[in-house]
C-alpha cells in the first residue's frame, strides 16, 4: 500500500483532515460533519461553485486508500492537486483583495442555499494563476435562522485589517502577516491608523469598535450577550453586501511609484536587447515545455509572459516590490495569463512556521518547479545583499532541473549603481567564476550575451 502523509496544516479541522497518498489529495469527512456535508451537497451549492471555478472539485473515493488513517471517517473525498500552495503573507494587495471578495461572494451564494460557513480563514483560499479558489468545502454547514456571522472577527484579522494597513497607512501587510500568522488584530491596527479614519463607518465598526471590545476586561460577557441576539437573514446579507462593496473599492495608498514598478520599461537595456532576452526565454520555454516555471525576480511578469506564450503552462513569479506585484497581478487578470506574482525577499525567504514549525511550509520546500528563471537577480543578492555567489547559484539551480540564469557583469550600469556607496569586496563576482560555479551544478546548454554591457543568459540542465 502507498504511504499516507498527513497535511500538517489541517490539524485544526476536527471535521476532516487532509492526507496525501502518492500524488493524490484526500480529505476525511468525520461523523460530526456528515449531516452538514450531506445537506450542503444536496443543496447544489458545491456543484454551483465548482462549475463557476470558485471551489476545488471533490469526488467520494474508497476509504481504504487511507488505511488506518481513514479509521472513524464516514467518507473520504479526493480533490485535484494544486500545482503550488501560497500563503496570505506572500500575496500582493491585489491578490489579498481578490481572495477577500471571493470569500464574500461564496458566503452570499451559500446563504441563498441555506448554508453558512464555520470560519473565515484566508488559508482556505488558493490561486490558480491569478484566480482565487476556495479549497475547503468542509467549512460549509447548515445555516441557522437568526445566527450572527461566526467568522467575522477572523475575516477582519485575515482580510480586512491587512488590506487597511496598506490602503490607509501605506504599510504592506506581508511582513506583519508573516510574523503573526492569524493576521492583523484590530487592537494593533487601531494604534497605527490615523484618528481621521474613524470618520469611515466601515473602519469605525470593523476596526475601532472591534479593538475596544478586545480591550474590554470582561469582553466574554459582551460576546455572549451579542450571541443571544438574533440577526435576521436580510441583516446578514446586508453585512456581506456592504463589506463587498467597500472592499472592492479599496486601493493601496500611493506615495508615488515604487523602486522597480517601471523596471520592465525603464532599465539599462536598449529595446533590441530586451527583445533578444525575451527571444532567449521563448526558445527555452518552447524546448522545455514546463508545466510549472518559477520566475525569481519576476518584476511585472514580462518574461513569465514570454515563457507562457511559448509552451509553459503556469508561471509563479516572486518579487519584493509591491508596486510591481500589484501591476503584475492586474496584468495577469487583464491578459488572462496563467501567472501568479508573489512577494518574496530572496535574502530572507519564508521559513517553516506555525505549530511545530510545520503548519505553514517554507519557501524552500514549496519552490520546486519544472523550470526556473533568475533574470536580473544574481547581482542584487551577491552584491547588494553580500551573499556568496556560489550559494546563490546553488539556491536557484536546486529549484528546478532546468532553467535560465542571467549574469550581470560589474561594468553594467545597474551593478555600478549598487557599488556606488560601498567598497568592491567581490573578487569572485566575475563571469569566469559564475560559469565555473554553475558548471559544477549543471550542464550549460546554451549562453547568449544580450546587452552591450555584457549581460549574459545561461540555459542550464542538471537532469
Amino acid at each position: 500500500m502507498s504511504q499516507v502523509a498527513t497535511e500538517s496544516g489541517s490539524f485544526r479541522d476536527r471535521r476532516g483532515r487532509i492526507f496525501y497518498v502518492d500524488d493524490r489529495v484526500l480529505r476525511t469527512v468525520m461523523p460530526m460533519a456528515t449531516d452538514d456535508f450531506e445537506f450542503v451537497r444536496g443543496s447544489g451549492l458545491v456543484d454551483e461553485l465548482v462549475s463557476a471555478g470558485k471551489l476545488v472539485g471533490e469526488t467520494i473515493v474508497d476509504a481504504a486508500l487511507l488505511g488506518e488513517q481513514g479509521t472513524g471517517a464516514r467518507l473520504v473525498l479526493e480533490h485535484p492537486r494544486l500545482p503550488f500552495i501560497s500563503y496570505p503573507y506572500e500575496w500582493s494587495f491585489s491578490a489579498l483583495k481578490a481572495a477577500a471578495l471571493l470569500h464574500l461572494d461564496i458566503q452570499q451564494a451559500a446563504l441563498k442555499k441555506d448554508v453558512a460557513m464555520t470560519d473565515a480563514t484566508a488559508y482556505n483560499v488558493q490561486f490558480v494563476g491569478p484566480n482565487p479558489v476556495f479549497i475547503d468545502s468542509m467549512s460549509f454547514r447548515r445555516y441557522e435562522e437568526g445566527e450572527y456571522w461566526a467568522g467575522h472577527r477572523q475575516f477582519c484579522e485575515q482580510f480586512i485589517n491587512p488590506l487597511l494597513l496598506r490602503s490607509i497607512a501605506g504599510i504592506a501587510h506581508n511582513a506583519w502577516y508573516r510574523g503573526a500568522l492569524e493576521g492583523v488584530s484590530a487592537e494593533d491596527l487601531s494604534k497605527v491608523l490615523p484618528w481621521s479614519s474613524r470618520l469611515s463607518w466601515n473602519v469605525l465598526t470593523n476596526v475601532f469598535m472591534q479593538a475596544r471590545l478586545q480591550r474590554t476586561p470582561d469582553s466574554s460577557h459582551a460576546i455572549e450577550k451579542a450571541k443571544a441576539r438574533k440577526l435576521p437573514r436580510i441583516g446578514y446579507e446586508q453585512i456581506l453586501h456592504g463589506l463587498r462593496k467597500w472592499i472592492a473599492g479599496l486601493e493601496p495608498k500611493s506615495d508615488g511609484k515604487t523602486v522597480w514598478q517601471d523596471y520592465a520599461t525603464d532599465n539599462s537595456y536598449a529595446d533590441r536587447e530586451a527583445v533578444r532576452k525575451r527571444s532567449f526565454v521563448a526558445d527555452f520555454a518552447s524546448n522545455v515545455q514546463p508545466d510549472l516555471i518559477l520566475d525569481i525576480g519576476c518584476n511585472t511578469g514580462d518574461y513569465s509572459a514570454a515563457a507562457l506564450d511559448n509552451g509553459a503552462k503556469l508561471a509563479i513569479g516572486f518579487d519584493f516590490d509591491h508596486g510591481a506585484l500589484d501591476y503584475g497581478f492586474q496584468r495577469a487578470q487583464d491578459e488572462s495569463l496563467n501567472f501568479l506574482p508573489l512577494h518574496l525577499d530572496a535574502a530572507n525567504p519564508s521559513p517553516d512556521q506555525g505549530w511545530s514549525q510545520a503548519e505553514r511550509k517554507g519557501f524552500r520546500e514549496r519552490a520546486k518547479g519544472d523550470a526556473v528563471m533568475g533574470l536580473a537577480l544574481i547581482h542584487h543578492l551577491a552584491i547588494a545583499k553580500n551573499l556568496p555567489l556560489t550559494e546563490v547559484i546553488g539556491w536557484l539551480v536546486d529549484m528546478a532541473p532546468q532553467g535560465v540564469i542571467e549574469f550581470v557583469p560589474k561594468n553594467d550600469p545597474m551593478v555600478q549603481r549598487l557599488l556606488q556607496m560601498r567598497e568592491d569586496l567581490f573578487d569572485d563576482y566575475e563571469q569566469e567564476s559564475f560559469e565555473r560555479y554553475l558548471g559544477r551544478r549543471a550542464r550549460i546548454v546554451k549562453s547568449e550575451t544580450v546587452s552591450t554591457s555584457g549581460r549574459t543568459l545561461y540555459w542550464f540542465d542538471r537532469r
